[in-house]
């Protein structure tokens, strides 16, 4: 049973650092494009372009063709809702007062 419980805690801290990580990639393919603000990668038919920056290292040896891999996250800069939106509430009219009832005409006396 201990062998059991040291394998599944073992095995736990092994794989935490991926599950701690997840909000980081990676892609592998050749350069089509460097310069000191951005690189372009090939991976298949699609290029992925990303933006280095400021804490990016990137090797001198590195330019257009070089095989590269590069790590890199996703950051949101804004969130715009593309949701309908709700129809605006109408208000109330205000009440119309009501109308008096009229009043009977006095019975005729003969």
């Amino acid at each position: 049973m201990k062998p059991l419980i040291l394998s599944l805690a073992l095995a736990s801290l092994l794989t935490a650092p991926a599950i701690f990580a997840s909000d980081t990639y990676q892609v592998t393919g050749n350069v089509v494009a460097v310069d000191a603000s951005k690189i372009t990668v090939k991976k298949g038919k699609e290029n992925f372009e990303m933006t280095l920056g400021a804490s990016a290292k990137v090797p001198a040896d590195v330019k257009v063709g070089s095989k590269v891999t590069v790590h890199y996250n996703i950051t949101a800069t804004d969130v715009e809702s593309k949701d309908k939106p709700a129809p605006a509430k109408k208000e109330a009219a205000p009440a119309k007062p009501a109308k008096a009832p009229k009043a009977a005409a006095p019975a005729k006396t003969s």
